[in-house]
């Protein structure tokens, strides 16, 4: 078994690639082409943190990938990175352990960015020029930056609980720090970031023709928005099942404001565009599906494997 570094990792890792593959695999997903495993969740109060364990694989290939990822939030006030874990390559054929690519978080991190951005182009209104981003750390900087660039936005919001931390990013990727409410009459599109058990984006401040894509809610007890957002419009889930478990979808879901019947999966969308109204308010659900680690640490592999290097 090789052990390869977080150094090597981001060596290996090509942006282009791994975002071609991410979105191939929410479409096998939506397919049932893949299998995928129940989310392991872990919580932690004090301090505040999560283990996520997720696992897939893809039918007919070679390897399958199991993933252990942590996130512990007043990681930064210590200056440690709020994220860490590794995700394991694994034979399908005899079950050995090929690597174990030990990225201390940064492959999680960037496939969620890529999620938000692939689903970002997916529901974007045409014409849009203006990104919000609800939050200030790792996930926020990632989004901001790889929406921005790949969906050509001209201006990007920032807010956060924390306002040294909003300034802060809002100069690093251009921006504004914003208040809220600002953000939300302002933004075309926004993306909520934060590990929020409570919502912070309210029905009346979001305003017609809105789209959101929300990465928060990973895991029971996280929400970011009041479920009657989502009653007002529709709904895009990266995982049916998930999402009706611990994303936003699932919150209006047993409030009885919306049916899981209506939900649609990123994948079946991504398949099959929706010609969305210039009114419709759109919000994608992102919990994080075992698929989304499949394809970037196969993807990492397969160059470690050829020696390629970016």
């Amino acid at each position: 078994m090789k052990v390869v570094n977080v150094e090597e990792i981001l060596t290996a890792l090509d942006e282009d690639a791994a975002l071609a593959a991410v979105e191939s695999g929410f479409k096998r997903y939506s397919a049932g082409q893949t299998q995928v495993s129940p989310v392991l969740h872990l919580g932690f109060t004090e301090p505040p943190g999560d283990c996520h364990v997720k696992a897939a694989a893809v039918a007919g290939d070679e390897v399958f990938v199991v993933k252990l990822a942590t996130g512990f939030y007043r990681n930064p006030e210590l200056n440690l990175p709020t994220s860490n874990g590794f995700m394991a390559v694994i034979s399908a054929r005899n079950g050995e352990i090929l690597a174990l690519l030990h990225d201390q978080g940064h492959l999680t991190d960037q496939r969620t960015a890529m999620a938000g951005a692939i689903a970002a182009r997916a529901i974007v209104r045409p014409g849009s020029s203006t990104l919000g981003i609800v939050g200030a750390g790792t996930q926020a900087r990632l989004q901001a930056k790889l929406i921005k660039r790949l969906l050509g936005l001209e201006s990007v919001l920032i807010w956060a609980r924390n306002g040294k931390r909003a300034s802060a990013l809002a100069s690093e990727v251009r921006g504004e720090a914003v208040s809220l409410d600002d953000l939300c009459a302002r933004a075309d599109l926004i993306v909520t970031t934060t590990p929020s058990t409570e919502p912070l984006l309210g029905v009346d401040m979001i305003k017609r023709g809105t789209r959101i894509v929300a990465v928060g809610a990973d895991s029971p007890g996280k929400r970011e928005l009041d479920p009657r957002i989502l009653a007002r419009g529709r709904t895009i889930v990266d995982s049916i099942a998930q999402c009706v478990d611990h994303g936003e979808a699932g919150w209006a879901v047993r409030a009885g404001l919306i049916e899981a019947s209506s939900l649609i999966e990123l994948g079946t969308l991504l398949d099959a565009p929706v010609a969305f109204l210039p009114d419709d308010i759109v919000v994608a659900d992102l919990t994080g599906v075992a698929i989304q680690d499949f394809e970037i640490a196969k993807s990492v592999w397969r160059r470690l494997q050829s020696g390629a290097r970016v």
